[in-house]
This record gives structure tokens, C-alpha cells and sequence, in this order.
């Protein structure tokens, strides 16, 4: 069993997920996290570790985490048990599906670091599968759920490859679902843009848009993302 991963203010166990603890999550994390919401929605919890970044920056009484994967949802279970928030954090063995289908309450945040991998070959791994490509939850599955789930002044946030950008962006309009900011995010001066956040609420307006370079040099990272992430990582 391999060591839990340990952040500022908790711990994450990943040795039952696919899907391990990556820039990505931590990205979105603290790229989403609350303002005066009370109520938070984690879609594909994972390991839980948006959740629990949520919980540790906002006072959100509730911040609920829905997985489809029966190992890794024991494991964000668990990890929210260990962690200080464990009387905030809730997590749902389910579907976005049936998990709509079930809650009647609405949700101030709703985040996602969902399944995206379009254009790639699934492994022999099927819990990879699962947790990585786009065919475990369509887009559309995603902003049907998210429509239904979101309160009327919610916003909804996620990450996602930046050659999707424009398709989710479009996508999202018939759920009455409208861009309010984007940021940008490559590796270094040198690298192509690889990732994009976004946020969405119902609320018509002229987004915002930004960039986030991560890296100057090999593990010399950039004033802007040790800004974002230094409340989490133990060695910014």
C-alpha cells in the first residue's frame, strides 16, 4: 500500500483509484474555489481531492461528491473520514444519472474534472477506462446534470483539454448554460496551451479570459501558479 499524498492541511490515499492525483485536480481545486456558496457539488469525486480543497478554503456547510467507480469511492470516503472537514464532506456511490434523478436540492458550486480522453485508445485497464475516457460521462450527460443541479445564481466549473474548449462552450447553450470566465493554462513559455477552466453559470455575459503558464524551467514554477496552488502543496 502505497503512502498517502500529503497537502498542507490533509492527506489523500489513491492506492484504490485509477485515476491518481494529477495537476489537473489541484488546478481546478483552487482555480474554483468557493466564495460565499453553501452548498458545493463534486462531480467524479475521484480520490475526493477537489472536495476536499473546497472544504478547506470555504465554509460551505455541505460539499457533497458523487463516484461512479465502487473502489475509488470508498477511498474519497475514507479520505474525507481522515480528514478535519469529514462533518461537511458526503459522498454518493453513482451515476450523474441516477444521482439527478434522486436529489431534489440545488447547489450553489458544482465542479468537474471529468472523464475526457476523445481521441485515444482505450487501455485493458476497464477502472481507467472508466475514469478517463469521455464515453463514461458524455459531455452532454454532464451538462444535462449540471442544468438540473445547478441553483438559478450557481456556477459551475471544470477542466478540460483545450481542443474541447469551443465544443463545450457551445454545448453548454442550449442548457441555458453561459461562459462568465476561461483560463488558459500550458506547461511553459514553450508548450502549447493544454488545458482550459471554465466557468459557467445561467447569467448572460461577456467572459473573461486569462492565462496561467505553470513552469519558467524544469520544477521552477511562476509567481502566478505558486499564487494559486501555495495554499495546498506542501512545498510552495
Amino acid at each position: 500500500m502505497s503512502a498517502p499524498f500529503q497537502f498542507k492541511e490533509f492527506a489523500v490515499a489513491q492506492d484504490q483509484c485509477a485515476m491518481k492525483i494529477g495537476t489537473d485536480g489541484v488546478l481546478l481545486g483552487a482555480w474554483a474555489t468557493s466564495k460565499t456558496e453553501a452548498s458545493i457539488l463534486d462531480i467524479g469525486t475521484g480520490t475526493g481531492v477537489i472536495a476536499l480543497q473546497l472544504a478547506q478554503r470555504s465554509a460551505a456547510e455541505i460539499i457533497d461528491a458523487i463516484e461512479i467507480d465502487g473502489p475509488a469511492f470508498e477511498q474519497a470516503v475514507e479520505n474525507f473520514e481522515n480528514s478535519p472537514w469529514g462533518d461537511r464532506l458526503f459522498g454518493y456511490h453513482a451515476s450523474l444519472q441516477e444521482f439527478a434523478e434522486e436529489i431534489e436540492d440545488c447547489y450553489e458550486l458544482i465542479v468537474s474534472n471529468p472523464p475526457f480522453y476523445t481521441g485515444a485508445f482505450p487501455s485493458e485497464d476497464a477502472q481507467r477506462n472508466k475514469a478517463r475516457f469521455e464515453d463514461a460521462l458524455p459531455f452532454a450527460h454532464l451538462l444535462a446534470g449540471v442544468s438540473h443541479l445547478l441553483a438559478a445564481k450557481g456556477r459551475f466549473a471544470l477542466i478540460i483539454p483545450f481542443q474541447e474548449e469551443r465544443k463545450l462552450i457551445e454545448s453548454a447553450l442550449p442548457y441555458g448554460l453561459h461562459l462568465q470566465k476561461c483560463c488558459r493554462v500550458r506547461g511553459n513559455q514553450h508548450s502549447p496551451i493544454k488545458r482550459s477552466l471554465l466557468e459557467f453559470s445561467f447569467s448572460k455575459v461577456q467572459p473573461t479570459y486569462s492565462d496561467l503558464q505553470i513552469e519558467t524551467d524544469r520544477h521552477v514554477y511562476t509567481k502566478e501558479y505558486i499564487e494559486l496552488v501555495q495554499d495546498f502543496y506542501l512545498k510552495m
